[in-house]
């Protein structure tokens, strides 16, 4: 079972992305579920949402408290929530930033997960192809290209199926942006 676990504020739709990403696990065949944690319910809020996808039932219930994958869609929350609480040691990071993971101060926080942890500006991609700050879609872009867990035709695919024509267009070019721009930084970073 893989399992994630996405932080950002409310009204960055984090639940979406957890619904979105079992939906993208669903279309490939494969058992998801997706269901947030709440405190309170504004927005601006701190907001948690998980994604377990398994080859088979997924019978837990509980919150993902040891996440594969962490996914942090405002970076203001670094350092005011314990984000990285139970990440497994080979666990996955990609937070929402223009800035880098040394200009974050993660590095120390994170050390030996070299091609795991990656920053993508899905505020600035979300603003270019959308038109609105929403990073959700763009993260779930990159999440399935550094991780392989599913795959951008599933992301999209979950996307044209939740959104109305011209909502999910853009948000899947988002998404595929993003999803291309950490394979190249990947193919550059193997490169040297």
């Amino acid at each position: 079972m893989f399992e994630v676990r996405i932080h950002g504020r409310g009204g960055q739709g984090v639940v979406t992305a957890a619904e979105l990403l079992s939906e993208a696990a669903f279309e490939e065949g494969r058992h998801a579920q997706a269901f947030p944690s709440f405190g309170s319910e504004r927005t601006g809020a701190p907001v948690v949402a998980f994604c377990r996808i398994a080859d088979s039932p997924i019978r837990v219930r509980e919150p993902v408290m040891v996440p594969d994958a962490l996914v942090v869609q405002d970076s203001t929350l670094i350092h005011q929530v314990d984000l990285f609480a139970g990440l497994k040691p080979d666990g996955y990071v990609l937070v929402n930033s223009s800035r880098s993971i040394h200009e974050l101060g993660l590095e120390d926080l994170l050390p030996g997960r070299e091609g795991r942890v990656r920053t993508v500006p899905a505020t600035a991609l979300a603003k270019e192809h959308i038109g609105r700050p929403l990073p959700n879609a763009v993260l779930l872009g990159a999440l399935a290209g550094i991780t392989g867990l599913v795959h951008l035709p599933s992301v999209t695919g979950a996307i044209a199926d939740r959104f109305p024509k011209a909502v999910a267009d853009a948000n899947i070019r988002a998404a595929t942006a993003a999803y291309e721009l950490v394979l190249k930084e990947a193919a550059h970073a193997s490169a040297d």
